[in-house]
């Protein structure tokens, strides 16, 4: 069996053992558990896309869920638009914004903690916006109407939205496995490691870092419609704050950066982590940032290529041991 084959494979049964929970469990408790559990995942995926295999660390990609979210809600409530025909336009508003903003971070060569400060700057001038703007809601933000039917993309229970979770995660693992196979994912992968010499070879970093950002916003854009179908609110301090773009990247880093289930993994530990504090703490403001940036040191330090590489670095000492 070829290694693709063996991404497809994993993929399929992870869909499957994932499909089977709303069908033996009715609980509220494990179908939300699980619904934020993928949501998380896919936020974390859309960040490995342009952090992981791209190498373009983002601070702001709550720029790209931001935008999803409110163009969901405003092609719903001001243009009439069904929820499911506003789907693929707030993502296509998503990918736009990214292009944009590659156009103008590639274009001068800014990598690093540069593109990351660069990213981070475009979130808080759309929420300054987004507080600024009458068609936004300003600070009240949208609400839309509870329109309970398959239709309209608000389901009567928790099952349709893991459901619509879990088709979307789908989709990201499958772009993932596209990447780690494909001759882009290849060159995109070649301009992380070394840009320059990527170059030399023929590759056009330009264009590949303008792909890579405009698959990874794509992702985050559907996150935002997600949520807006889920909970029918946005407001800006929600969709460009910085509390998205934290959990995406984090997790990303904690499961493991350039991998297929790197994401997954840390989006679970984290959500399970997260589940566990809000029992011990309640709702103390900040604990959960507090709790991810400890999280965060002890994987840099201790497992840098995160939950997915430990597998790899236990046959490597026992290799080393038996050697």
């Amino acid at each position: 069996m070829s290694l693709v084959q063996k991404d497809l494979l994993g993929i399929a049964v992870f869909a499957a053992l994932c499909a089977c929970v709303p069908v033996l469990s009715d609980s509220g408790v494990v179908l939300n558990f699980l619904m934020m559990a993928l949501y998380a995942a896919l936020l974390a995926q859309a960040w490995n896309v342009l952090g992981g295999f791209g190498g373009q660390f983002s601070f702001g990609h709550a720029l790209f869920f931001g935008t999803g979210a409110y163009s969901q809600a405003i092609f719903q409530l001001q243009w009439g638009l069904n929820a499911w025909l506003a789907f693929p336009l707030a993502i296509a508003m998503s990918t736009g914004v990214a292009v944009l903003v590659g156009a103008l971070s590639f274009r001068y060569g800014l990598k690093g903690s540069y593109f990351a400060l660069v990213t981070l700057a475009f979130a808080e001038v759309f929420r300054i916006l987004a507080l600024s703007v009458p068609f936004t809601g300003a600070g009240v933000g949208l609400m839309l109407p509870l329109q309970e039917s398959f239709a309209n993309m608000q389901f009567s229970s928790r099952k349709g939205f893991v459901y619509l979770m879990l088709g979307l995660v789908s989709v990201a693992l499958l772009a993932t496995c596209w990447l780690r196979h494909s001759r882009f994912g290849a060159y995109l992968q070649a301009v992380r490691d070394n840009e320059d010499a990527a170059r030399a070879v023929g590759v056009n970093p330009f264009a590949v870092k303008l792909g890579g950002i405009a698959l990874s916003a794509a992702l985050m854009g559907a996150a935002g419609v997600f949520y807006v179908q889920v909970f029918q609110y946005i407001d800006p301090g929600l969709a460009y704050g910085p509390g998205t773009s934290v959990e995406a990247l984090v997790a990303a880093i904690v499961g493991g950066m350039g991998t297929l289930w790197g994401p997954v993994l840390g989006a679970l530990a984290l959500h399970t982590l997260a589940d566990l504090t809000r029992n011990l703490f309640g709702q103390l403001p900040g604990i959960n940032m507090v709790i991810y940036g400890l999280v965060l040191v002890l994987i840099v330090t201790f497992l840098p290529r995160g939950i997915a590489g430990f597998g790899q670095a236990v046959r490597a000492w026992r290799h080393n041991k038996n050697g």
